[in-house]
């Protein structure tokens, strides 16, 4: 195990034991959350943005961060979807459509090496 991961295992009862008493409130999945991505732990990131896109719907925070982690573990289409979430709650927010736009680039990219991959296997 890495030495990420063990910081975050012990991280981890910490976390708890100061939010247990409390309900589990969208900031603190949120920030938690953040803490993961740092790490690299990206499934973790994963669930706790989940975890307060479901206790707060209308968070535009929650599924921009969402969105990064999906792009990050090369879930696509799950990626796009959560930016569109995003735009909607907040339309004008500079930092989704930012990262709206990039992810676009990226996959106008990903198609455009794909094509030209299969290009050239039909010419070999």
């Amino acid at each position: 195990m890495d030495k990420k991961a063990i910081f975050f295992l012990l991280l981890l009862p910490l976390f708890m034991l100061f939010t247990r008493c409390a309900p589990p409130l969208p900031k603190s999945q949120l920030h938690f959350g953040i803490l993961a991505a740092q790490r690299d732990l990206w499934d973790e990131a994963i669930f706790r943005w989940k975890k307060a896109a479901q206790l707060e719907p209308d968070s535009s925070s929650a599924h921009n961060n969402l969105a990064v982690a999906y792009e990050k573990k090369g879930l696509w289409e799950e990626a796009g979807k959560e930016y569109e979430i995003a735009l909607e709650l907040k339309p004008k927010n500079e930092y989704i459509q930012a990262n709206y736009e990039k992810f676009k680039q990226r996959m106008e990219e990903g198609n455009k090496d794909e094509d030209d991959a299969n290009k050239d296997k039909k010419k070999k």
